[in-house]
């Protein structure tokens, strides 16, 4: 992800800093790090409170693509505000994606009044992801979970319980990134998917992200930069 980032915001004129990959280059690069406009941030969950936390007192804005962070996201959002800083942070920042979760909320929102239907998830991933389900698939799973009234939580295993979202997790290699979610009733089925053929999609999104948090200050999501 770092290697599309950088390449996409040199193709769209922008100039790399810094590149900071292990704990030291933060020692490193103190002096660059001041002519820094804005930080992406993609990492992992064990490294992301630590990064945040660090542009915020290098005054960086920071766009966040990491996931399997959220247990923390209030208390970043409070540190976020109280402190005058700047933060973006999206499960997914594909434009593709973005649309999918927004077909998913008007699916989800149409399929409550029929409960002859059930509805499961499943979503693929690389053998090196970290996190399972995908950040992706919680924000899918949420969003069903708002808007279908017998779903109460997701569990990450398969779900004979009318109130449990089932979502199976599995890591392929060479898989970038694949959701599914399926309706299914005695006599049919209705399915949506998304599969991701390249991360530059993820890093195209990030790069724009960077580009409308710039001169902003507050705690944002990728819905507040879309208009849909």
């Amino acid at each position: 992800m770092g290697q599309h980032i950088e390449e996409i915001a040199l193709e769209r004129k922008h100039k790399i800093v810094a590149c900071i990959d292990k704990e030291q280059d933060w020692e490193r690069h103190t002096d660059i790090l001041k002519k820094a406009d804005i930080a992406i941030e993609f990492s992992t969950p064990d490294t992301i409170l630590a990064n945040i936390e660090k542009c915020f007192a290098h005054d960086i804005p920071v766009v966040v693509g990491t996931t399997g962070w959220y247990d923390n996201l209030q208390k970043v959002k409070n540190q976020c505000i109280a402190n005058n800083q700047t933060l973006l942070y999206a499960s997914n920042f594909s434009l593709g994606v973005n649309l999918f979760f927004a077909l998913n909320r008007s699916l989800a929102k149409l399929m409550n009044a029929y409960k002859e239907y059930d509805v499961r998830m499943e979503e693929i991933h690389h053998t090196a992801k970290k996190d399972a389900p995908s950040g992706t698939a919680i924000a899918l799973a949420s969003d069903i979970i708002g808007q279908v009234s017998q779903k109460k939580r997701w569990i990450n295993e398969i779900s004979n319980k009318a109130e449990e979202l089932s979502i199976k997790s599995q890591r392929i290699d060479d898989v970038i990134g694949t959701h599914v979610v399926t309706y299914l009733s005695d006599l049919d089925e209705i399915e949506i998917k998304h599969t991701a053929h390249s991360r530059k999609g993820f890093a195209i999104g990030a790069v724009r992200a960077a580009e409308w948090l710039l001169d902003k200050r507050g705690f944002f999501s990728i819905n507040d930069m879309l208009s849909f």
